[in-house]
């Protein structure tokens, strides 16, 4: 496993502003190990807690359900939550799992060597968020427990009270320390720290037991409709998906994780189901804002989101950043035809014309994606067909864990 977080809450150093949280360095390999477990399991029961919301009854676990590789539980384009779980949100849920590898945000990644060509500057790269902004999940634990439209907590300190209540409190003493409950920055760093183990639970968050991980392995043979969505998959002409969902195995034989970790713009139409877009002067604009704040000065990366790893999409009901679609097929569809197609994909304006990418001002269009599946105009003939489309998508449902391969 490369990036695994592992050796970091061995090593026990979790540094937030002010407080250091450390682990003894003096504990022997074994103490180290058993730490790391306590902290998983301490993670894990947080992570359903609805106590630790300010409506009591929004927890992680709401809107990253297990049986949706922790993702969405349901179709909603956005989630509700907030003091009265009647706050919409502005993104759509991402899911929680293969998350262990990506790198940090950088604005130039150049890949290592046993990736690809380490010459080549791959642009903005890597976070772990829609617009890439938290590289570490101890960063992004932060942003449900605080947002106004999620769990909506004043600050830390109403966190800290929460946890001083709950029934695992005394779980922070036998970890942290006996005065680990007494300042309400370092329950917070504790807290934040026992998600971000729970978060790089293999089990649970990368088992890699789909049945495309169990055909790489030798243990199962793909259907000829899903080797041919796999060949489509691949093919530049064609679906071109592997150009940023990479399906082969790395050269140190790391599984494919399905992403590039690429932030890209792809057009996307406006999704008026969320609230927040009901103000036409409004635009989410992923790389430069208004979510992030440190990027809004360059254009250039005005639209971009991140690449998203297609294991598991199979159990998704709401795809892409915005949640404008709600069918696996259909969002194949759209890359498909998002340029030979528009006018089945955007509304039209007040002159009859087809609003493409009404979702990104104009001045920022050079932005957007136009590789394969992508291009064309209006009329031509899509790179896929009906049928191949449902190939790829025969594909995508192989990237589903939980397969069980035959004796």
């Amino acid at each position: 496993m490369r990036g695994g977080l592992l050796p970091i809450v061995l090593c026990g150093a979790l540094a937030v502003p002010g407080v250091v949280l450390a682990a003894d360095p003096g504990m022997t390999r074994m103490q180290a190990y058993a730490r790391a477990a306590a902290l998983e399991a301490l993670g894990r029961v947080m992570f359903s807690d609805p106590a630790l919301s300010a409506s009591g009854k929004m927890a992680c676990s709401t809107c990253h359900d297990a049986k949706r590789a922790f993702g969405p539980p349901n179709a909603l384009d956005v989630q509700i939550g907030g003091k009265d779980m009647k706050q919409a949100g502005q993104r759509a849920v991402p899911s929680l799992t293969y998350l262990q590898v990506v790198p940090q945000f950088t604005e130039h990644y150049y890949e290592s060597d046993d990736e690809g060509d380490a010459s080549v500057d791959n642009g903005p790269t890597g976070g772990l968020t829609w617009d890439g902004r938290a590289d570490r999940g101890r960063d992004q634990a932060r942003f449900p427990l605080l947002s106004p439209y999620e769990m909506a907590n004043e600050n830390e300190a109403a966190v800290a009270a929460k946890i001083r209540q709950a029934s695992y409190a005394a779980e922070f003493d036998k970890i942290f320390g006996a005065d680990a409950l007494k300042d309400d920055a370092r329950i917070f760093a504790a807290a934040i720290e026992a998600l971000e183990v729970f978060e790089q639970s293999e089990r649970d968050f990368y088992p890699y037991s789909s049945k495309y991980d169990a055909y790489l392995a030798g243990r199962a043979q793909l259907t000829e409709q899903e080797a041919r969505g796999l060949k489509l998959f691949d093919e530049e002409d064609k679906g071109n998906c592997a150009s940023c969902h990479r399906s082969s195995v790395d050269n140190d034989g790391t599984p494919p994780q399905f992403t590039d970790y690429g932030l890209i713009a792809i057009g996307l139409p406006r999704n008026t189901n969320i609230p927040v877009n009901a103000d036409p002067n409004y635009f989410d604009l992923g790389v430069c804002g208004p979510l992030r704040t440190d990027l809004a000065n360059r254009p250039e990366y005005c639209g971009l989101f991140r690449t998203p790893s297609l294991r598991n999409v199979a159990l998704r009901k709401t795809f892409y950043h915005n949640g404008a679609e709600h069918d696996l097929h259909k969002a194949v569809e759209f890359y498909v035809e998002r340029d030979t197609r528009p006018e089945k994909w955007y509304p039209r304006g007040p002159d009859g014309k087809v609003a493409k990418f009404n979702d990104l001002p104009h001045q920022y269009w050079d932005n957007i994606n136009m590789e394969p599946p992508f291009g064309g105009k209006p009329g031509d003939r899509p790179r896929l067909s009906p049928g191949e489309i449902d190939d790829i998508v025969a594909f995508l449902n192989a990237l589903t864990d939980g397969y069980k391969p035959a004796p």
